[in-house]
């Protein structure tokens, strides 16, 4: 076996810190414990010890009377020292409560905060580490968030990925004191800014307090991305204007009503895969020194951690103990904290059983299934991990939504030249129906992303061939060399008119072709205002203007936020393109009556005209220098008020292509929604159907069919 069979704990009210009865009530699972200790901590670091009593189940509880809010704790769990069984208990580390709801104090890096001694990994350190680690806060109760009034369906929502300090750090609208902040984020500035973009839901780059690595804080960085949690129950205390003890809960809270009111919902991207303590030669401040086999996934000697994370550690959702944890902290977190979603990190990592093999029946998921909390709440995949088999897009069902990492990499190839044909294109634009098309899944069940915060932004995919990371102190070496982009002739800036003019037209094609492809599109937060991190890709250790939005280049780059407002609205007002199932060009009937109309629900054109409809023939779908492609949309739901269609047109050629539009049942006549070229570039409003259109070189256009 690779792990110990524990106890699992059935009243998890015992669990954490609780004020009831006049004080407050503890509580630990650590069944392999010999003795736990509750360490009462005051501003000087004094220390009043109390002991706690074991249950059945392994939970050791006490109560403290006269304790409150704001009281800093500990655990002090003693136990045999014996890695080569996963046991490396050390009370002489004062360890962090797993169900913490808030979280105090850093790390000092350079403090005893390792179990072990500087000569051996598996010899003890007796040194008290009392003065180096977080603390534990007690929290009082308080009401959740308003909750929003509508839950967004998937296939109307576009989700917006950014993280909490980035975000306002420089934002000029948002008093100083509270950039970088939840308050921040919750300024009404900010607020309408999302509105206006078309954003219904923010995805929060990790808020579960998180520390940074030891070998970043050695070379002066530190870890601002946030994957590497602490605390699943603490919101992040640094991300506070007003203070961490407790109060980071409370703002959190604000926050979230605050965008509710608004309409937008908050989705969090969750990392319950790994642990902030990194293997067993780093720091321990909860989780190893509570059980090292039991939270953690181990070899089968026992010694060290089987890491199919890529950080050190991976949790162990195969001890029914540890996955309770896990769907606790959701449901806290949806009833308490008032999310709407999560997005899962390495989610692969959570489905492996106790010999570490992938199941897609693993009782993580049956859980979520069947609990009533998480029914209606939003559930992203990021369906991999680093192990073997890890690589799991498609595989989730039908309660999932995933991350598509296939229409990530076809988009960027496509617009930078190195696709040949459209067959792909087609595919992707329609849902990547070669993933997802079976087994009863939606057509929501795609994430569409061309960027997210791990690579380059959308502008610099268009401005560097190559990543620019000296900044994070790895000689360039770390981040991905499989960007997929093209710097259009100039690495780096330039004040080149016509080059920027082709990265501007590069970005709204990109941008056009996720908010109009059928799944549920994810915009990087700052790209529909041209963000850049200049050219590093991977900026996980740059809390700095490196990674921080920039809101001085909204003016330079207005015409990419227009496009993205114009395609945002166009798929809230229209149900055509918030698709719940895959389309397969069935016929579009009339409300009343089985009578066709001539229609189908989607359709490809080539733009020449051929004897029959102008559809795409075999060899026009095989020729590998195509670059043009025509996709006609008609609304074919029963219960429709309107007939509604849209022929969009995506031209990757170099050169402008005159194309004819189809006639017939298809139209009347189109009129022209928007195109990414340059204002005035394509003249007239309205187009005859069996007329001719000429689109520029490397342009999307949009027209509304009557």
């Amino acid at each position: 076996m690779t792990h110990v069979d524990l106890p699992t704990p059935t009243d998890v009210t015992l669990l954490g810190a609780h004020v009831r009865d006049g004080g407050t009530s503890f509580g630990l699972w650590a069944p392999r414990a010999t003795r736990v200790e509750l360490a009462l901590v005051d501003e000087d670091r004094t220390q009043h010890n109390f002991d706690m009593t074991m249950d059945a189940e392994g939970v050791w509880t006490t109560h403290v009377p006269g304790v409150g809010a704001e009281q800093r704790y500990g655990y002090r769990v003693h136990g045999e020292w014996a890695p080569e069984d996963g046991r490396r208990f050390n009370p002489a580390k004062l360890l962090v409560d797993p169900y913490a709801r808030a979280i105090t104090g850093g790390v000092d890096y350079s403090g005893p905060i390792l179990d072990h001694t500087p000569e051996s990994d598996y010899l003890p350190d007796p040194t008290d580490s009392f003065a180096a680690v977080p603390l534990s806060v007690v929290v009082e109760e308080t009401p959740p968030p308003a909750p929003v009034a509508r839950r967004v369906p998937l296939a109307e929502s576009v989700i917006y990925e950014l993280h909490v300090k980035g975000y306002t750090q420089l934002h000029p609208a948002v008093p100083e004191h509270l950039r970088g902040t939840y308050a921040g984020l919750a300024y009404p500035a900010v607020i309408d800014h999302l509105k206006a973009t078309g954003v219904t839901a923010v995805e929060l780059l990790p808020v579960h307090h998180f520390v940074s690595e030891p070998f970043l804080i050695g070379r002066g960085l530190s870890n601002y991305w946030g994957y590497n949690s602490l605390g699943f129950f603490a919101p992040h205390a640094a991300y506070c204007s007003v203070g961490t003890m407790g109060q980071q809960v409370r703002e959190f809270k604000e926050m979230v009503s605050a965008l509710h009111a608004a309409g937008i919902e908050v989705i969090l991207d969750v990392v319950y895969n790994h642990t902030g303590e990194g293997g067993h030669e780093g720091p321990t401040l909860s989780f190893r020194g509570i059980d090292h086999a039991g939270y953690y996934r181990l070899t089968h000697d026992q010694r060290n951690d089987y890491d199919v994370t890529g950080c050190g550690n991976s949790v162990d959702t195969s001890n029914p103990g540890v996955l309770r944890m896990i769907l606790d902290s959701l449901r806290f977190w949806v009833t308490e904290m008032g999310v709407d979603g999560f997005r899962f990190d390495l989610v692969t990592t959570l489905l492996r059983d106790s010999e570490h093999h992938v199941r897609q029946d693993h009782p993580f998921k049956a859980a979520i299934a069947d609990d009533p909390v998480l029914a209606d709440v939003k559930m992203i995949a990021e369906p991999w991990d680093v192990g073997p088999y890890g690589y799991q897009v498609g595989a989730f069902g039908p309660r999932w939504t995933e991350w598509n990492d296939r229409f990530r990499g076809f988009v960027r190839d496509f617009w930078r030249g190195n696709i040949g044909g459209v067959s792909e294109l087609a595919v992707r634009l329609a849902g990547s129906t070669d993933v997802f098309d079976h087994s009863d899944r939606p057509a929501t069940s795609s994430i569409n992303f061309v960027t997210a915060h791990d690579g380059f932004t959308l502008r610099d995919l268009v401005t560097y061939d190559v990543k620019h990371n000296s900044a994070n102190g790895e000689s360039n070496r770390d981040g991905s060399d499989d960007n997929r982009s093209w710097n259009c002739g100039y690495e780096g800036e330039t004040d080149d008119p016509a080059i920027n003019a082709l990265r501007h037209r590069q970005t709204k094609n990109m941008m056009a072709t996720m908010l109009l492809s059928t799944g549920v599109p994810m915009i990087l937060a700052g790209d529909e205002i041209g963000r850049t991190q200049g050219g590093n890709n991977n900026a996980y250790c740059q809390d700095s203007p490196i990674s921080w939005v920039h809101w001085d280049t909204q003016q330079t780059w207005e015409d990419l936020h227009r496009l993205t407002t114009t395609l945002t609205a166009l798929r809230a007002q229209h149900p055509v393109f918030a698709r719940t199932t895959f389309r397969h060009g069935e016929d579009v009937r009339p409300r009343r009556g089985r009578k066709k109309t001539g229609r189908k629900n989607i359709a490809w054109f080539s733009g020449y005209p051929h004897d029959r409809s102008g559809e795409m023939t075999d060899a026009e779908w095989n020729d590998p220098g195509r670059r043009t492609l025509g996709m006609y949309l008609a609304d074919d739901r029963p219960e429709r008020e309107a007939d509604d269609a849209y022929l969009v047109w995506i031209h990757a050629g170099v050169d402008p292509v005159t194309v004819e539009l189809p006639g017939g049942a298809w139209a009347s006549g189109y009129s022209m929604i928007c195109h990414t070229g340059a204002d005035g570039e394509i003249e007239g409003d309205r187009f005859a159907a069996d007329g001719m259109l000429t689109i520029p070189g490397r342009t999307v256009v949009v027209l509304q069919a009557d």
